[in-house]
């Protein structure tokens, strides 16, 4: 099934064959409201999310709104907010949470608010399952904000083990910041946007970062670029930042223009992705990039106890001859050339999850949890 949640204020489920179902309506009150942001299951199974207003404080700068929430639902609807933000003196904690959780593995949940905190400009934070809230970074508290500010995407954590995400605005010339920080609060800024003659290089990142099966970081610059119009680039761990495509390079913009939205990467290994405006017309569009990485599987879900069924998806797994976790085989069955059926084997550890085709091994994006 798939679960997710929509503006007006629901969280709700839809079957693969399309049968909808309202899990949980916001009452717009203490429980939160504008549940934005997409959701994530933890290793417990339940989901966490975020909602952008609504919660228990409501106060200024907040006002009649709520300054937004922290929430877990079971899968069957039940909902708990886990912590209301401006919950401290000043906003302290940060409020306006525009972006989802995601967990590390570590167990915590990460996140961000785009605005409050100890300068007001945004906050790195974790949570623990049970509602334990630290506040690890308020933004801005570099001279001219050169750490960045108002980050309104998400984390992700890299296989270092340090955690990733953008900033829309701030850094060396305003014009926001990729960052890392690591699960303890020790931030680095990597790149500042618009570092190049006509920011070049994009400017204004609204999106999050994915880590590709290369180890390099990937994501969209809504503005900027050779035209001014935006831009997909790529980032190493270490700072490197690689302008990959420039917007608007098409006549009347035919290949889009002002991608706010992220980038995924299919298990053929290209990535996908959208604009905001332009295109045939006008309207925004919809695109692939291929860099020349290799295919890759990917399980759902990426954690679970021995004896779970996993689903394996991936790329022409037709013929494959063995599933293994973290090297420990795995009975299994081929269901269709794009899905593996399995079971966590006894025995299994936590890492990668490989499937041999004949075609050759493929290997797992991110690290399959072994829950105990």
């Amino acid at each position: 099934m798939l679960l997710g949640n929509y503006v007006c204020g629901d969280v709700f489920k839809v079957t693969p064959s399309g049968t909808f179902t309202s899990l949980y309506s916001f009452n717009h009150s203490g429980d939160g409201q504008i549940p934005v942001a997409r959701l994530v299951q933890a290793s417990d199974e339940d989901l966490f999310g975020t909602t952008l207003e609504g919660g228990a404080n409501f106060n200024d700068p907040c006002g009649v709104f709520g300054c937004g929430t922290v929430f877990k639902i079971t899968t069957k609807g039940t909902l708990t907010t886990l912590y209301s933000f401006c919950s401290q003196s000043n906003c302290a904690d940060g409020f306006s949470p525009y972006a989802g959780l995601v967990q590390a593995t570590n167990g915590d949940l990460y996140g961000t608010t785009s605005a409050g905190g100890a300068n007001g400009d945004g906050t790195v934070f974790k949570i623990t399952t049970k509602g334990t809230l630290t506040t690890l970074y308020s933004f801005c508290s570099q001279s001219s904000c050169a750490d960045g500010s108002s980050p309104y995407a998400g984390l992700v954590q890299a296989t270092n083990g340090d955690l990733y995400g953008t900033t829309s605005a701030g850094g060396g010339d305003g014009d926001g910041t990729v960052f890392k920080i690591t699960p303890k609060g020790t931030l680095t800024t990597l790149y500042s946007f618009c570092s190049r003659s006509n920011c070049a290089d994009g400017s204004s990142p609204y999106a999050g970062l994915i880590q590709a099966t290369n180890g390099d970081l990937y994501g969209t610059a809504s503005a900027g670029g050779a035209n001014g119009d935006g831009t997909v680039f790529k980032i190493t761990p270490k700072g490197t930042l690689t302008t990959l495509y420039s917007f608007c390079s098409q006549s009347n913009c035919a290949d889009g223009s002002s991608p706010y939205s992220g980038l995924i990467q299919d298990t053929n290994g290209t990535f996908y992705g959208a604009t905001y405006e332009g295109g045939a017309n006008g309207g925004g569009t919809v695109f692939s990039l291929s860099v020349g990485l290799g295919p890759f599987v990917e399980t759902n879900p990426t954690s679970g106890k021995v004896g779970a069924v996993v689903k394996i998806l991936g790329t022409d797994l037709t013929g494959a001859t063995s599933v293994t976790f973290n090297g420990t085989a795995a009975k299994f069955k081929v269901v269709s050339k794009s899905e593996v059926k399995t079971t966590v084997p006894e025995g299994a550890t936590t890492g990668t999850v490989e499937v041999t085709t004949p075609n050759g091994t493929l290997k797992s994006n991110v690290v399959f949890r072994v829950r105990r």
